[in-house]
């Protein structure tokens, strides 16, 4: 399974969605807070090229923000990326919906 990194803060409400769908998929990932580690921030933006999080990466591949991985997703190309089955059905009950999200 490729190696999945996050960057991410702990306020950001699309951090939490992509986390969440993430782990709907049963994806292990490394999530990296750039909160309170300037090096670490520093790293986000130079390899991002941006400037918000949450920031995704498969392997070297920039997934992106949140939406870029939702449309991805919706686009069926998410899984593929992850290794997954590519009948999602088969693999995940249901469908994700980001609008179950509950951000706290």
């Amino acid at each position: 399974m490729p190696k999945v990194v996050m960057y991410t803060t702990s306020v950001c409400p699309y951090c939490i969605r992509a986390k969440n769908l993430l782990q709907h998929k049963g994806v292990d990932f490394e999530e990296l807070n750039i909160e309170r580690d300037h090096d670490l921030m520093q790293e986000c933006f130079s390899r991002s090229q941006r400037r918000t999080v949450p920031q995704i990466f498969i392997d070297e591949f920039h997934v992106g923000g949140y939406d870029d991985m939702a449309e991805m997703d919706s686009m069926g190309k998410l899984d593929p990326m992850l290794g997954l089955a590519e009948d999602a059905d088969d693999l995940h009950k249901g469908s994700y919906d980001s609008s179950d999200d509950t951000v706290t």
